[in-house]
């Protein structure tokens, strides 16, 4: 949880001017460690909260665009297979590129013309 700049200021404004690091847990509602931390940091310099990076994804999107483009009919367990991963990590990976595996039921398939059929293999 990030909190604000103005309650870290305030919760060590508090500690400053006499208040125990104990109540002034309890009156800002944070935890003993993170007021210890909030100390280190203001020694270091910066109170501000720091910089979150994102996780890299474990799936390269490149390779997945190439696979799903190779092989459009395969199922999600099949892609996790391939890539060595769960099948969750392929479904939000396919989220996040913005693919969707859509399966056509099998008898609208059969009721499919040969033109509608070509179409999709492009």
């Amino acid at each position: 949880m990030v909190y604000s700049h103005d309650l870290r200021k305030k919760a060590l404004n508090y500690i400053k001017n006499g208040g125990s690091m104990a109540t002034a847990s309890v009156v800002f509602g944070v935890t003993v460690r993170t007021l210890t931390n909030w100390i280190k940091r203001k020694k270091q310099g910066d109170l501000a909260p720091k910089k979150r990076r994102p996780s890299p994804s474990k799936i390269d999107s490149e390779k997945l665009k190439l696979y799903i483009k190779q092989t459009p009919d395969a199922y999600l367990r099949e892609i996790a297979e391939g890539f060595g991963v769960t099948i969750a990590a392929v479904f939000y990976a396919c989220k996040r590129l913005k693919i969707t595996l859509k399966k056509r039921h099998p008898s609208t398939r059969k009721e499919m013309s040969i033109s509608e059929r070509n179409l999709g293999k492009s």
